[in-house]
This record gives structure tokens, sequence and C-alpha cells, in this order.
């Protein structure tokens, strides 16, 4: 399938990944774990190259990170020391019932058979336990940003996630929606690189990479925002999807 497909793809690429990728605003991961303790059991599930698991672990609290990808947990691995991930998934969790406090998920839940995730999900968390799937998302009122979402086929927006994020099945209560704004300063080079981490580029055509490439490097030599600058703030919206198991 090509969603698994696309799923699949980013281990090949993980030192780019764990490279490029943003981290997280530590106001968004406070927020997500309001009332789950000061030094909580998280679980980072789908945790990929440990960049949640490094913000998660910089608060304070203990993270156990879950990832299916070999590729992606030996990134983990090497880039987070003190850490091991295990190896699994969202429908098939390596941890026994009721052992987690939390349970976050950084850029991951649309990966999610999600029926069977939030099963499995409830299973691991203790009652009130918290479940949050985080998103670092362009701010796409910004106009440079906007074109470079198109030329990356970077279809996920703010309101796409609110209209699709609304429950997590009937172990979990009322989902709330924390907004926070995320910043990040790049170089033309690095943005290249960030956009040779998502799916599309990953599983796309040599000439659809050659040409999204090239446009993103005119994208950067010639709009008015950006040309002749070295460095350039990203602006992100970050948000969390947060509720308690009943």
């Amino acid at each position: 399938m090509v969603e698994d497909t696309r799923a699949r793809s980013f281990g090949a690429v993980a030192a780019d990944y764990d490279r490029f990728r943003p981290g997280y605003p530590a106001e968004a991961l406070r927020w997500a774990l309001a009332g789950a303790g000061d030094v909580a059991s998280v679980v980072d599930l789908g945790a990929g190259t440990g960049i949640l698991t490094r913000d998660l672990r910089a608060l304070g609290h203990r993270v156990t990170p879950v990832e299916p990808d070999p590729g992606m947990r030996a990134r983990l691995d090497a880039a987070t020391p003190g850490t091991t991930a295990l190896a699994g998934s969202a429908e098939s969790v390596p941890l026994p019932d009721g052992s987690a406090d939390a349970v976050l998920v950084g850029q991951a839940y649309h990966w999610f058979d999600r029926a069977r995730a939030h099963v499995e999900i409830a299973r691991v968390l203790r009652p009130d336990g918290i479940f949050a799937p985080i998103w670092n998302i362009r701010d796409d009122t910004v106009g440079w940003v906007a074109e470079l979402g198109r030329i990356a086929q970077m279809g996920e927006n703010t309101n796409d996630l609110t209209e699709k994020v609304t429950t997590f099945g009937a172990a979990f209560g009322p989902v709330e929606l924390g907004r926070f704004t995320h910043r990040t300063t790049v170089t033309g080079d690095e943005v290249v690189g960030l956009m040779r981490t998502r799916s599309h580029w990953l599983t796309g055509a040599p000439g659809q990479r050659q040409r999204m490439d090239a446009e993103l490097r005119e994208l950067f030599a010639t709009h008015p925002d950006l040309a002749g600058r070295e460095t350039v703030e990203l602006p992100y919206w970050t948000l969390v999807f947060r509720a308690r198991r009943r």
C-alpha cells in the first residue's frame, strides 16, 4: 500500500531525519503532561530517531521509546545515551498493562491504525493517564512558507488536523487542543535537507526529486523574503491533542 510505503520510508535517511527535523517546545510538552507528575513514566510511541524522547528527558521524565523501524531505532540509540528503543508499534506495544503515566506521539499518529492503536494505548496507560499526539506544522500564513509547502507537497495543516483528530475512542475522555508557536533558524541548504526527509520526496521518482530540489533552491534564491539571507526563521505551530484514559 502507498501509505505503508511512505510510513516506512524514513529509516533509510534516519541520520538526516534526526539532524533536520525540529524538536518540540518545552511549554507544549509541559501542557501535554499536565497532571502526570513531575517525573512521569512516558512512552514515546513511534519514537523515530528520538527527537521527542530527548526533549522529554530534558524535562526530567522517564521515557520509554517504542519504534517499529530498525534504522530509526539504531539512530535513536546512537543519539540518545542511556536509552534503548523497544521494537514495537502503536498496535502492539511491548509494555505491561497500566505501566505508563502518559503516551506521547510526535509526528506519527497519522500513520497508526487508529481503532487498534487506541485500544492498545489505553491498555498501557494507568487510569487517568494521558494520551497526546503532537505535531509541528509549518505556519503557512507566511508567504514563503506556503510556497515551501506547495513545492514539497506538504498537505497537512492546522485545520486538517483539528478536523480529523476529534476523538481517541471510548476508552478516552474528551480531546483538548493546545496550540503553541515554535521557530527554528535554518539555512537554505538545511531547508532542502529537511524536505528530503519528507515521505513525498523519499518515495518520489528521481525526476520528481530533482524538480523539487531545484524549486526549493530557486525559492531561496529569488523570494524577496529569502534572497541574500544566510539564515531565516522557519515558523511552526505546535499542536497538542490531549485526552485522559477513563
